[in-house]
């Protein structure tokens, strides 16, 4: 995967390149990696008469000559589910639609993003949440400047984590809480503003699973 032209390859020490995070995407011992960090729901799975629903989030990693970061965002404390929380951009994958296309879709509704930007290099594995949805991760590569709105009746803020926060294995931590009558392990990522929790700081910790290689702390 080559630079776009004007388009220069941000490293920095440490840190995957471009090509490195398409290839190890495309790994499948990666995504076995991913799958045993995320602490999938299905034993809290809500059972929907239908099966799953199919959804997709857009993870696009933002590089930036400071660095790279991930983008997210806190959803509206107005919705009706999940209000407060931080996201990815995503949602439902309508009928006839791939995951990626409702990812850059949702997330063209969400923060305004041009679906002609990112570039889309790979997915993490399925996500099954406990409120019933089957989400897939897509990864994506956008390059600064950027011009960005959120929608307000869906995202209060757009704000970032650090590729590198993401690949230190000390970063996340481990917590616990009683969900449903049984206590649930859970992951929380360090920000200084916001809590990053739930089905979203799993995807991360696919995410930080895939990129660091042969790590599995």
């Amino acid at each position: 995967m080559n630079a776009k032209p004007g388009q220069a390859l941000i490293t920095r020490p440490g840190l995957p390149s471009r090509e490195e995070i398409a290839a190890r995407l495309a790994d499948p011992a990666a995504h076995d990696r991913a799958r045993d960090a995320t602490f999938e729901e299905r034993d809290i799975f809500v059972i929907r008469p239908d099966g799953p629903v199919a959804a997709a989030v857009l993870i696009p990693i933002v590089w930036h000559e400071s660095g790279p970061g991930i983008l997210l965002t806190l959803r509206s404390d107005r919705l009706s589910s999940h209000a407060g929380q931080v996201a990815f951009p995503g949602g439902r994958i309508e009928k006839g639609e791939t995951a990626e296309a409702a990812a850059l879709r949702e997330a063209a509704e969400e923060v305004g993003l041009d679906p002609r930007l990112p570039e889309i290099v790979g997915s993490l594995p399925e996500h099954l949440t406990g409120t019933g949805y089957r989400v897939t991760p897509v990864v994506a590569f956008l390059d600064p400047p950027l011009s960005l709105s959120p929608e307000p009746g869906e995202v209060q803020a757009i704000f970032e984590l650090p590729l590198a926060t993401v690949l230190d294995p000390a970063a996340p931590a481990l917590k616990s809480r009683e969900v449903r009558g049984r206590m649930r392990d859970y992951w929380v990522w360090p920000h200084d503003e916001h809590l990053i929790w739930g089905a979203t700081a799993a995807m991360l910790m696919g995410l930080a699973r895939v990129l660091r290689g042969q790590e599995t702390a």
